[in-house]
């Protein structure tokens, strides 16, 4: 995940992230492997106190996979999983000039008839330096399963 991360235009976090996710977090985590190499990820975690909500933390997909759908099967799947049975809305925070992952959000409304949310989350401000752009709140849902 890290390397995929690096090699890309993501917000880049400590390979201790990605270990940590997955180690504490492996049922919302996800995967996807073409002949034993990862081309995409997502992390995300429950929040303890919206037992109804995912938080996606990051989507990645490698380059080479761009435009497959990869991110949104990622997405469904991790939905779907007996772990998240009383999930009924996904959330992430998303940077006003992130089209693609706008843009997946909105999909995956679109793909469960529900809405999509946008609020503003965290002010630019709140991110040290001049190289970080606030973060709006993408709610998705609510989704039926």
């Amino acid at each position: 995940m890290w390397e995929l991360v690096n090699n890309s235009t993501l917000d880049s976090n400590s390979v201790y992230k990605y270990i940590m996710m997955c180690e504490y977090f492996a049922e919302t985590c996800v995967v996807a492997k073409e002949d034993d190499k990862l081309v995409g990820f997502v992390t995300a975690f429950i929040p303890p106190e919206k037992p109804d909500a995912v938080f996606i933390w990051q989507v990645g997909v490698d380059s080479s996979q761009r435009g497959k759908g990869i991110a949104s099967r990622l997405l469904n799947h991790l939905i779907e999983r007996e772990y998240c049975q009383d999930v009924r809305f996904v959330e992430a925070t998303v940077t006003p000039s992130n089209n693609a992952s706008q843009s997946l959000f909105r999909k995956l409304a679109r793909d469960h008839q529900t809405e999509c949310t946008v609020t503003e989350f965290f002010k630019e401000e709140l991110f040290p330096g001049d190289d970080h752009e606030e973060e709006l709140n993408f709610r998705v849902g609510p989704i039926e399963k």
